[in-house]
């Protein structure tokens, strides 16, 4: 964030030592060409929170995938274990009790982790949106004190 700064004063100075118009109070020549030089240099060096907000965005379809596969595959397993033990003549009624358990700790689980991805990623993503509100409130600011310095 310093050299975000550093370049900020860079473009100040550069407005400070411009030529002014005359005729024009508060208006100034500026070389193009270094400016857009210094907004460039200003874009790569943005925090590296707004990178990571970006990958988070990006990773949360990921996440909830994973979480579906894990579940489904709960659930499946669950339904393969239910089928083995109600070809067991012997203990039908029993099988047929522990099958529905299963499947139902199998939902509940699968629940659960849909439920604590959700969390999580809400989590992420408010303190990712705090930051990045912090940080583009920062940059209106030296934005607007750059203008004021300008008139």
């Amino acid at each position: 964030m310093m050299r975000v700064e550093e370049l900020l004063l860079e473009i100040e100075d550069l407005i400070k030592n411009s030529w002014g118009l005359p005729l024009a109070k508060g208006k100034v020549v500026l070389e193009g060409d270094k400016v857009e030089d210094i907004i460039e240099e200003i874009r790569d060096n943005l925090p590296e929170e707004l990178r990571q907000a970006k990958a988070i965005v990006a990773d949360r379809t990921k996440i909830l995938e994973d979480a579906k596969a894990e579940a489904e595959s709960i659930i499946n397993t669950a339904e393969e274990k239910a089928r083995i033990i109600l070809d067991k003549d012997e203990i039908v009624k029993q099988a047929k009790g522990k099958a529905e358990d299963i499947l139902l700790e199998a939902k509940v689980q699968a629940r659960d982790i849909r439920k604590s991805t959700n969390e999580y990623i809400d989590d992420i993503m408010k303190k990712t949106d705090d930051i990045i509100t912090n940080n583009l409130t920062e940059l209106r600011k030296a934005r607007q004190s750059l203008r004021n310095k300008q008139n």
